[in-house]
């Protein structure tokens, strides 16, 4: 029997990957996003249509990890730094957004229905959140992230985030359910929370960051990615264990460690097991959705979906226009954020365990966040040319360059060589983003006022988290050969606008590039050598003319060889040349 649920366990398993692989491959290439997809993935497979797998209860339960660790990726993202300088856009627009949407629309479900002003509140403050799973990609593929548009898009949908965790707490306060009038109340649950969120600073302090250190100096990458799942689980069973949200929890771990060395390795490490809960979460609701519910009101989830749609783009539009955007931005901030998002499916699940919705409500509401979260590609297709500056126009906020807050440039190594780059880039005035694994100079680093993160820099995800897809710059300055031919054509097509330096150990390293895409390599001791030699002949007696040609013959020389050999692909294909080339450099000596 055993053997027969396993084996039923894992067909269901391949069936739910297969079909979710098929329709996120579809969606993404229709251009409306992966979310939909895995939604849609779940409503073919569930009982309702196919009945190809059960059990979505219990894996909603689960795959809300995914929800858990997509907050702990937040967290990560608010280093102080970064906070200070969006403080503005963050707290005034994001707030206040979060604030008239979620209200505007509650009022909205109070006047159209006859719920309670607590069900109308729990069903239309969600709906004020939009889709960071749909808007980031979106962005990021039009190249938009970094630009002062995508900025504020950035901003709004940080504050939803963070907003998540006093949604829960409201839906939870008005909660019906007499098993929740068991657990703490009023001052005790404030004074509860901030107890718990201190621990959790003061663990991540004390304990938490000295682990990573620990396990960065083993070099065990595998160690690593079990201290990140158990930083986040943990923090957020200490938050269930006290009654409190597990996504707080996950969230104080987070903004705990945003400011640490680890920050970019912990993302890259994070991000498939984020990434693969939350598409379960999304095809286990999927699975949920009522639609006989739906089938029995569709123009009533039509309409209010477009209601809502039309209600969130005029309010958003507003505000853009009040923080003195153009009004071809601000109403293309309101289309990219019109729609509903996934964490209204978090707090509809969390409203019907408090007894403050029906299934049913919450099938049709979540069926208003699907169609509305399907309508945003075609929204911003059918407005482009409204929302496209006219000629002559300087573009404003459509159109203006790239923010330096994204990597300009990132150096992989921080050792001699990589420090005399870095601190260079950095006087030019470019942000400069440092990679290395090396505990003890980072720590060094540190103390000199550096910061120098740690990771892998030849990993590609390493490299997308710590920004590699809006840098202009990627320069390894390693001192090994691990960077091949084969690595620099994986960075260009992962990310085709940097150009890639690399720092040539040796004359072999040099020739082992020849023929790959590397915009430059260069050998690391060959102009401080060649200048040493220049500082010698001149101390000797030499006339500057008498330098400059011996610079002059060395150079070439050296550039014939060495073509020589990237074209043999040996560095003993110019040997007989090399002689050749000293014997005539001598002669012409004596003949000067």
């Amino acid at each position: 029997m055993e053997g027969h649920e396993g084996g039923l366990m894992l067909l269901e398993g391949v069936v739910m990957l297969g079909f979710a692989l098929g329709f996120v491959l579809l969606f993404r290439r229709m251009g409306l996003g992966a979310t939909l997809g895995y939604l849609v993935a779940g409503v073919v497979i569930g009982p309702q249509v196919l009945g190809l797998v059960g059990g979505a209860e219990e894996m909603v339960e689960f795959a809300e990890l995914g929800i858990v660790m997509l907050l702990f990726v937040v967290g990560l993202e608010l280093n102080p730094a970064r906070l200070w300088r969006m403080k503005h856009e963050i707290f005034v627009l994001g707030g206040a957004q979060v604030i008239a949407c979620g209200l505007a629309v509650a009022a909205t479900v109070l006047a159209l229905t006859g719920f309670t002003m607590e069900a109308a509140l729990a069903i239309g403050l969600p709906l004020g959140l939009s889709s960071t799973a749909q808007v980031l990609p979106m962005l990021q593929s039009a190249g938009r992230l970094r630009t002062p548009f995508g900025e504020r898009a950035f901003a709004i949908l940080l504050f939803q985030d963070l907003s998540i965790i006093p949604l829960i707490t409201i839906v939870s306060a008005m909660s019906r359910n007499p098993a929740d009038a068991e657990g703490p109340a009023g001052i005790t649950l404030v004074l509860l929370s901030l107890a718990a969120v201190a621990g959790l600073i003061a663990a991540g302090r004390f304990l938490i960051r000295p682990l990573f250190r620990l396990i960065g100096k083993l070099g065990e990458r595998e160690m690593f990615i079990v201290a990140a799942l158990f930083t986040v689980v943990a923090s957020a069973a200490v938050m269930e264990l006290l009654g409190l949200s597990l996504a707080l929890g996950a969230f104080i771990a987070g903004v705990m460690l945003a400011d640490t060395p680890y920050r970019h390795e912990l993302e890259a490490d994070i991000e498939p097991f984020r990434s693969i809960l939350l598409g379960l979460f999304f095809i286990a609701v999927g699975m949920m959705l009522d639609l006989q519910a739906i089938a029995d009101s569709p123009f009533f989830v039509i309409g209010f979906a477009v209601l809502l749609i039309a209600l969130k783009t005029g309010i958003i539009t507003g505000l853009g226009l009040l923080m003195k955007m153009r009004w071809r931005a601000a109403l293309a901030l309101g289309l990219l954020l019109s729609q509903g998002g996934e964490f209204a499916f978090v707090l509809y699940t969390t409203a019907q365990s408090a007894l403050l919705i029906e299934d049913t409500a919450a099938s049709i509401f979540g069926a208003v966040v699907t169609l509305s979260m399907a309508a945003t590609p075609f929204l911003m297709m059918a407005t482009r040319r409204v929302r496209r500056e006219p000629p002559g126009s300087d573009g404003g906020e459509e159109r203006e360059g790239p923010q330096a807050e994204g990597a300009s440039a990132i150096v992989v190594g921080y050792g001699r060589f990589g420090q005399t780059v870095a601190q260079t880039l950095q006087g030019a005035g470019l942000t400069v983003t440092v990679i290395d694994t090396d505990v003890k100079r980072i720590d060094m680093a540190e103390e000199f006022g550096w910061k120098v993160y740690f990771g892998d820099g030849l990993r590609l995800d390493m490299l997308r988290q710590a920004g590699a897809g809006e840098a202009q710059l990627i320069m390894f300055c390693t001192a090994n050969d691990k960077v091949d031919a084969e690595l620099v054509e994986a960075l260009k097509q992962a990310f085709p606008d940097a150009q890639v330096y690399l720092r040539g150990y040796d004359r072999r390293s040099v020739i082992a590039m020849a023929g790959s895409k590397a915009d430059y390599v260069m050998r690391e001791l060959f102009e401080s050598a060649l200048r040493m030699a220049l500082m010698a002949l001149d101390n000797v007696g030499l006339s500057e003319q008498e330098i400059d040609r011996a610079e002059s013959r060395y150079r070439e020389n050296d550039r014939q060889r060495l073509r020589v050999q990237m074209e043999a692909g040996d560095v003993y294909a110019a040997k007989e040349m090399t002689r050749e080339q000293e014997r005539a450099m001598r002669n012409g000596a004596r003949d000067d």
